[in-house]
């Protein structure tokens, strides 16, 4: 008979709340320093520092023996699934403003809620449903289907970088849901790093040297595939930091989601929204437009609507059997 995942909401939302906080202040680390590396340069010292502290945790949680696993190969799929969106995302701040990638890139929680009922057979009905629907209504909006290529300021390539980040990180999340039930969190910590450095081996070996950068004006391209360089002094401070923060990324949100309803904890994510503005206006001056505030105020609001629909159910359904809305 298959075990069941385990419901802590709690303990899930504690966990996510920690994990959101670690990724909005390396979005603003990965942000100050796309002008002078490479996106797969910072990916490979910020996770090579992250899978050293990620074994330290797994010390803590049973030993080495935990690495092993009956499913690699769906491992292997969650980590390029989390590369994937990274690169993505990363890719998108070095040409957007941080609050609105991030704002686009919060259509995750709203895909996590939708594809929560296919892939995990988690109920959500039509009133939550409608709100998902709202929020992606938001997303439509800060793409801003009727500007002109000169008033975006940006490429439409540019703008989808992100939705593609939140599918990609949905997935990935959804797959930590089910896979969580027979693996420590410290492991599929480790399983993520090692995809990151593995995969950004990949783009120095191939792409290390520069020569695809050469003749670029794209800022997303160029971000990626600029030639490797040493750090200085004193960016290697802020490149530990990141590695640091790499390990608590990793852990909180492998725990939160596998201790808990994706539907129930994914709306804690968005924490970071805010968070986002709150770095790009004190660290970068930028403060969103109009069409990105309206976004963020749609997919904030259907966030909010699902999540307590879900606590409103989850007090329902213990006080009897009700009919689902």
């Amino acid at each position: 008979m298959a075990t069941l995942p385990e419901n802590r909401a709690a303990a899930g939302i504690f966990f996510v709340l920690g994990g959101v906080l670690a990724i909005s202040f390396n979005d603003m680390l990965i942000k100050q320093l796309s002008g002078g590396y490479p996106l797969h340069e910072l990916v490979f010292i910020r996770s090579f520092i992250g899978i050293i502290l990620s074994l330290f945790l797994i010390r803590m949680e049973g030993g080495l023996q935990i690495l092993r696993t009956s499913q690699p190969m769906l491992h292997a799929l969650r980590g390029l699934l989390i590369v994937v969106a990274n690169m993505c995302y990363f890719a998108a701040l070095a040409a957007m403003p941080l609050a609105d990638a991030t704002a686009l890139f919060f259509a995750a929680p709203l895909i996590i809620t939708l594809l929560s009922v296919p892939m995990l057979g988690e109920k959500v009905g039509p009133l939550r449903l409608a709100a998902v629907t709202v929020g992606f209504a938001g997303v439509v909006i800060m793409q801003r289907p009727w500007a002109s290529a000169e008033e975006l300021q940006v490429s439409r390539l540019v703008l989808v970088l992100p939705v593609i980040a939140a599918l990609t990180y949905a997935l990935n999340q959804l797959m930590t849901r089910m896979l969580g039930v027979n693996s420590k969190a410290s492991a599929m910590s480790v399983y993520v790093q090692l995809a990151f450095i593995v995969v950004s081996s990949g783009f120095f070996l191939i792409a290390g040297d520069g020569r695809y950068a050469e003749g670029l004006d794209n800022p997303s391209l160029i971000f990626l595939l600029r030639p490797w360089v040493w750090p200085t002094a004193q960016d290697w401070v802020w490149l530990v930091t990141m590695g640091a923060n790499a390990a608590i990324i990793g852990y909180c949100l492998s725990q939160a989601y596998r201790i808990a309803d994706a539907a129930t904890v994914a709306p804690f994510e968005y924490v970071g929204l805010p968070l986002a503005v709150l770095w790009g206006w004190l660290i970068f001056g930028d403060l969103p437009a109009l069409e990105v505030w309206i976004g963020i105020a749609l997919i904030l609001g259907s966030g909010l609507f699902v999540f307590l629909r879900e606590q409103h159910k989850a007090r329902v359904v213990a006080r009897g059997p009700v009919k689902r809305r």
